[in-house]
């Protein structure tokens, strides 16, 4: 007489079950892959690279524009064109705050924008460059808030690149990047 079969079942990845049957001494073991959440898998990495790849670019651009890389005060498409420019918009922004710590913060924001950027864009610990980035845009969100009032934040969707930051770091993973390439070499 055979007996009952016994069925494990491992999930190992999202939308895959590792299936094992246990039948009197004879194992037999099968994949069964979920279509539709290996589709959701592929459009979450898709949104990951997005997010990365827009929220890097937009921070590098910023310090390449007040740095004076992509053109001068005045051009099309150019904010400020210099650290001059930049500083006369942080002293607004900061105007709460002693003026002699103005300098420093823009410091301070225009290098961590600068790494953020490159981290989020090359996907290199991209879960701390994303919390970063994501605190780093809300300090600014609530500066601009103290100093000029909430709809201009609002306005120029600081809020909304915090968040979107925030959301990158909760990603499960980060395929197409250093990050994942570091992982798998880690498992080899």
């Amino acid at each position: 007489m055979l007996s009952k079969p016994v069925i494990y079942c491992m999930l190992d990845y999202p939308g895959c079950f590792f299936w094992t049957i246990k039948v009197g001494q004879l194992w037999c073991n099968f994949i069964s892959v979920n279509k539709k959440m290996m589709k959701q898998v592929k459009i979450q990495q898709l949104t990951a690279l997005y997010l990365r790849a827009a929220l890097g670019i937009g921070y590098v651009w910023l310090v390449a524009d007040r740095l004076g890389w992509l053109g001068a005060y005045g051009q099309p498409h150019i904010s400020w064109g210099d650290w001059e420019h930049f500083m006369v918009l942080s002293r607004k922004t900061m105007s709460f705050l002693p003026d002699a710590l103005v300098t420093p913060l823009a410091v301070l924001a225009t290098i961590g924008e600068g790494i953020f950027g490159l981290m989020l864009l090359l996907g290199l610990f991209t879960r701390i460059a994303a919390l970063g980035s994501g605190a780093l845009t809300l300090a600014f969100a609530l500066s601009m808030t103290i100093s000029r009032g909430i709809d201009s934040p609002i306005g120029y969707s600081v809020f909304t690149v915090s968040a979107a930051s925030f959301l990158l770091a909760t990603l499960p993973g980060y395929k197409w990047s250093i990050d994942s390439l570091i992982s798998k070499q880690q498992l080899s």
